[in-house]
C-alpha cells in the first residue's frame, strides 16, 4: 500500500461545475502538455526530504491568472481588516499548532515569490483521466425524490428545515450553523493520519466549509487537511485556477511533519475563512492570523455578499460509502468514533463565526450530526458555562454495525 500522505493545508473552490486514456494507453503528449500547464516556470527550486518539489514561481505568474476571469486583477496583498483572535477557553486540553511543513527544512522562497508543490507525471498517472486531475470528485445525487434518514441532513434554523440533497458517494461527520450574513469561520483542526482502504480511489479530509445555501447557486470554499497519496493536491488548491497566493512560506498540498498520536502529543492546524468587507475577496488565513492568500469576489455570485451555511467536520469520499454491505474501510479523523473524546477523537475546538458585527463568536446556533452514524459519528462536547464546546467526529468506516 502507498504511504498517504497529510497536506498540511488544501483549498477547495466549488462552483456549479475528458478522458485521456483510450483502452489502456496512455497519451503521454496529452500528458506533458498537461504538466506544461500546471507548472509554471519557477525562480527557485527545493527539493523536499519528503520527495516533494516545491516550485518558487513569481507571485505574478501564478497559476490563478489562468483563469480568463482574472486578466486584468490587481493583487491584493494583504487583507484590509484584522479580527482580534479571541483567547481560548479551552485550557485544560492543549494541542500544539502546526508551524510548519516537511519542504521548509530544506530551504525557503523568496519575497515576490510563491510556493507551489510541482505536479509530477506519476501525479497525472494515478488519476482517472489528465483533464479531471486534482478536482474535486463529481458527486453523486441520488435520484430518489424522498430523503432518507440515512443519507439526508436535515438542518433546523429559526423553525425553518434545509434539506441538503444525498451524495451517495460522501459520508460526512459535521457541526452546521445556517444564516443569511456569514462573513467569516474559523477553527482549530486536530490532525490525524487515518488509514485508507484505497488510496488511489478515496480521500478523507477535516475541514470548514464556507457555503451558500443550496437554494441559491451553489458555492462552496472549503480548506483544512486531507490524507490521499493521488488526489492531495490540485481543483484542489493551485490546479483550481482563480486562488491567488500570496504568502511565500507555505505551499498548498504540502505535507507537514507533526501528527497526533493516541493519548499522546495533539496537534493542530488553525485555519479561517473571511471575507473583506472592501474588496469582497475571500482571505484564507492559518495559524496565528497568518494571510496566505484570497478568492477574488469577481468569482463568486452568492458567495459575493455572504455565507449562509458553515460546517465543520470531516468526510470520506468513496464509492464503498452509504452501501447496504461492503462498507469501505477508510477511516475519518483519527479512526475512532466521536465518543472516544480528547486523545483518541479528531476534534475541531475554538469554534467562531463572523457575521457584519465583525467580530468573531461562537455561533448561536449549532446542530451536529452524520450521514452514517454507524460508521462514522459527530458529537459536540458543551462541558461547562462560559467554555467553547469542542467538536468531536469521525470513525472507523466498515465495523459490525456498518457492514
Amino acid at each position: 500500500m502507498e504511504k498517504l500522505k497529510i497536506c498540511g493545508l488544501f483549498l477547495l473552490l466549488v462552483l456549479s461545475y475528458l478522458s485521456d486514456r483510450a483502452n489502456g494507453r496512455v497519451n503521454f503528449k496529452a500528458i506533458n502538455a498537461k504538466l506544461k500547464q500546471l507548472n509554471k516556470p519557477a525562480v527557485k527550486t527545493i527539493q523536499s526530504e519528503d520527495g516533494d518539489i516545491i516550485d518558487c514561481v513569481d507571485i505574478y505568474k501564478q497559476p490563478a491568472f489562468d483563469n480568463p476571469a482574472l486578466k486584468n486583477h490587481v493583487i491584493q496583498m494583504k487583507p484590509s481588516f484584522d479580527f482580534k483572535e479571541e483567547t481560548p477557553s479551552t485550557k485544560s486540553m492543549l494541542s500544539k499548532l502546526v508551524v510548519s511543513q516537511t519542504w521548509q527544512s530544506s530551504g525557503s522562497c523568496p519575497e515576490g515569490t510563491v510556493p507551489i508543490r510541482r505536479i509530477r507525471r506519476e501525479d497525472l498517472l494515478r488519476a482517472d483521466s489528465i483533464d479531471g486531475f486534482g478536482r474535486k470528485p463529481q458527486e453523486i445525487i441520488s435520484k430518489s425524490s424522498t430523503p432518507n434518514q440515512k443519507g439526508s441532513r436535515f438542518p433546523f434554523f429559526s423553525s425553518t428545515k434545509r434539506v441538503v440533497p444525498t451524495v451517495t458517494n460522501e459520508s460526512a461527520a459535521f457541526l452546521v450553523t445556517l444564516g443569511s450574513n456569514f462573513i467569516g469561520a474559523k477553527g482549530d483542526i486536530n490532525v490525524w493520519n487515518p488509514r485508507l482502504s484505497s488510496p488511489t480511489q478515496e480521500f478523507t479530509t477535516a475541514q470548514i466549509w464556507v457555503k451558500s445555501s443550496p437554494a441559491q447557486v451553489f458555492e462552496s470554499l472549503e480548506s483544512g487537511w486531507a490524507a490521499n497519496s493521488s488526489i492531495y493536491s490540485g481543483c484542489f488548491d493551485h490546479n483550481c485556477d482563480g486562488f491567488v497566493q500570496t504568502n511565500s512560506q507555505i505551499a498548498l498540498g504540502a505535507a507537514i511533519k507533526q501528527m497526533s498520536r493516541q493519548l499522546g502529543a495533539q496537534y493542530h492546524i488553525t485555519i479561517g475563512i473571511y471575507k473583506d468587507p472592501k474588496t469582497n475577496n475571500w482571505w484564507l488565513k492559518y495559524g496565528r492570523n497568518t494571510p496566505i492568500g484570497y478568492w477574488p469576489g469577481t468569482l463568486f455570485s452568492s458567495l459575493k455578499f455572504s455565507s449562509t451555511l458553515v460546517e465543520w467536520g470531516g468526510r470520506v469520499y468513496s464509492s464503498n460509502v452509504k452501501k447496504p454491505h461492503d462498507h469501505t474501510q477508510a477511516q475519518m479523523g483519527s479512526g475512532q468514533f466521536a465518543s472516544a473524546s480528547y486523545g483518541k477523537a479528531c476534534f475541531i475546538r475554538n469554534i467562531a463565526i463572523v457575521d457584519f458585527s465583525m467580530a468573531l463568536k461562537y455561533p448561536h446556533w449549532v446542530g451536529a450530526g452524520a450521514d452514517e452514524m454507524n460508521c462514522y459519528s459527530a458529537y459536540n462536547d458543551k462541558k461547562s458555562k462560559g467554555a467553547s464546546p469542542i467538536f468531536y467526529f469521525g470513525g472507523p468506516g466498515r465495523n459490525p454495525n456498518c457492514p
